[in-house]
């Protein structure tokens, strides 16, 4: 079947019958325009289209709600999605909060525990440019605002490169850093550049975690596995639009067939 999405998510109707299948994620990283230089401009979503995508979904009747397993998702009909932040940028603080309060979202940002209100530096390590990320003042205030925290490791690495031991102590470390840090109950997990395996998903659920999330394309439903959670990407139109069609039209073809 073939999928005709616009060059990025500003159109409801396209993913209209995606997400009647299951519950929606969307995943967004930075809010803003890409300066120049960056590596992956797809990352940087404007204030206006952010506004715009949010404010089509209130629209039409959809509500965000907190990210649970699925078995407790509300999976029936296509009124629910959730949205989530990953690295806990400072452009998100400056950018999206207002947006979220006026449309009444609530949001999940998973944060880089050992990076709090420092910069990218795994981003900038592979040549990118340095960006802040939220200090504890601006998490505090994210919270209060109703939205949640999640972990992404203590410092964003590849888990499925480093040994068993270490890639644990990101996982389990991360969460209790926050939890002391915050004294709020951080019960989801998002894995760096979606870089998971069976054990490293194990080892998720063996920390106490309650779901954790992937970059995988799609809806998620009853048979989905908690901490395999998949996501829909919002994105300027790039060169990794087409293997997002691509991801579209591979999961349209294994529903009707």
């Amino acid at each position: 079947m073939t999928v005709n999405l616009p060059s990025y998510y500003t159109s409801l109707p396209p993913f209209r019958e995606i997400f009647s299948k299951g519950f929606p994620i969307l995943t967004y990283h930075k809010i803003g325009k890409p300066p120049s230089g960056v590596r992956i401009r797809g990352l940087y979503l404007s204030v206006r289209l952010f506004r715009r995508q949010i404010g089509e979904l209130r629209d039409a009747g959809f509500t965000t709600v907190p990210l649970a397993e699925p078995h407790r998702l509300p999976l029936s009909g296509d009124r629910y999605f959730a949205l989530t932040f990953d690295d806990g940028f400072r452009s998100v603080f400056d950018l999206a909060m207002e947006p979220l309060a006026a449309s009444g979202c609530r949001a999940t940002l998973f944060v880089v525990a050992d990076l709090i209100g420092r910069y990218n530096e795994w981003q900038v390590a592979a040549g990118d440019r340095q960006e802040s990320l939220m200090d504890e003042n601006q998490l505090l205030e994210w919270l209060a605002a109703g939205h949640q925290l999640g972990s992404h490791t203590c410092t964003h690495p590849w888990l499925t490169r480093l040994t068993p031991a270490v890639a644990r102590e990101e996982i389990t470390s991360s969460k209790k850093k926050l939890e002391d840090r915050f004294g709020v109950q951080i019960m989801h997990f998002c894995y760096p550049y979606g870089d998971w395996s069976p054990a490293v998903r194990d080892m998720v659920l063996e920390a106490g975690y309650v779901t954790a999330c992937t970059t995988d394309f799609g809806v998620n439903t009853i048979n989905t596995h908690p901490a395999e959670l998949k996501r829909i990407t919002a994105r300027y139109r790039s060169r990794s639009l087409r293997q997002l069609k691509a991801c579209v039209a591979k999961w349209w073809s294994a529903q009707t067939h």
